[in-house]
């Protein structure tokens, strides 16, 4: 018998993993109602966005469900980790050419890992026929008065960054069996494979960084996009060394032109780009941070001295906004 809409829900989606992988007292109402109920604690602001993902433009036509399942909820809880903001529920809105089985549970498994890996439960949405699309709202929760936002760096902060960047345009690079500079060894593939499709939110990151940074976004489109979006919120100029920014070992097996390139424009990295007073530095430990460059008044990003003219990162309608 046809799976229809219903028996697709409850088969795939109404799994006590994925109702269950946040904290539960968050949830008073979820799947099976007409709309969820959450319950944010005392004191909290709601925090709450939105991401499609549309094949081809934000991942390839060759891929793995249970990857792609990964990786579009990961994308979106790395908006909340942006704001300092902990999980509470996301909602998925799935439009499919077909209700096959076999995609089906490889894409419930991989959002039910990335689910648990960010403790934040499934609490609704919708399923419809047609071009594949999925649309994933994520909310979450944090203190009154202390959400990181993009606007308030200050000349003198430091900027910096979470995590290794370049890594997911490698990985992209291999997706798309581009060609190679070098062999490159297994477990260097399998990272930057991991690191395309697997990122992780730096919703830790994020919360620790509450009340110490001034300013803070998630790298999606770029560091140089990105930070050209953190500079014009904050009205200051953000300087970047190209010599400070971090990489992983494995994306050293290319020239490194290539690298700096991926690493300033190749966007997917989802590692928080934010801005530091120097004195809250030594108050986040051991956390892997790096200081890629400082806050200084004006305005634009600067890298190794020279202004960068444009943003240099990805664009949706880029053409036809310069036509």
């Amino acid at each position: 018998m046809p799976l229809g809409e219903f028996g697709l829900i409850g088969r795939y989606f109404q799994r006590a993993v994925l109702q269950q992988a946040g904290d539960p007292a968050a949830v008073a109402l979820g799947i099976g109602d007409d709309a969820a109920l959450l319950e944010p604690a005392p004191g909290c602001q709601w925090v709450i966005s939105t991401d499609s993902l549309v094949q081809g433009v934000h991942f390839p036509e060759q891929y793995c469900p249970t990857d792609l399942a990964y990786r579009a909820l990961a994308v979106a809880v790395s908006d909340l980790a942006a704001m300092g903001a902990r999980p509470l529920g996301f909602t998925l809105a799935l439009t499919l050419p077909t209700a096959d089985e076999a995609w089906l549970g490889a894409f419930s498994d991989g959002l039910a890992q990335c689910a648990v890996d960010h403790r934040i439960s499934l609490i609704g949405g919708d399923t419809t026929r047609g071009p594949l699309n999925i649309g994933i709202s994520v909310h979450g929760e944090v203190a009154r008065g202390r959400a990181l936002r993009r606007s308030g760096a200050r000349p003198g902060d430091l900027l910096c960054v979470g995590g290794p960047l370049g890594d997911a345009a490698a990985g992209l690079a291999l997706v798309l069996d581009q060609p190679l500079p070098a062999p490159l060894d297994e477990a260097s593939r399998d990272y930057l494979l991991a690191r395309f499709w697997r990122p992780r939110a730096q919703c830790e990151l994020g919360q620790a960084l509450q009340g110490l940074a001034s300013a803070a976004m998630d790298i999606s489109d770029g560091l140089l996009q990105d930070a050209g979006h953190l500079a014009r919120a904050s009205g200051v100029a953000l300087h970047i060394q190209g010599a400070d920014l971090p990489s992983a070992p494995a994306l050293r097996h290319w020239p490194a032109r290539q690298q700096l390139d991926w690493m300033l424009r190749g966007g997917d990295d989802y590692v928080l780009l934010f801005s530091l007073p120097v004195a809250a530095l030594a108050q986040l430990g051991d956390w892997p941070i790096t200081v890629i460059g400082r806050v200084e008044a004006g305005q634009g990003v600067w890298l190794d001295g020279q202004p960068i003219a444009g943003d240099g990162g990805y664009q949706h309608f880029k053409e036809s906004a310069d036509g």
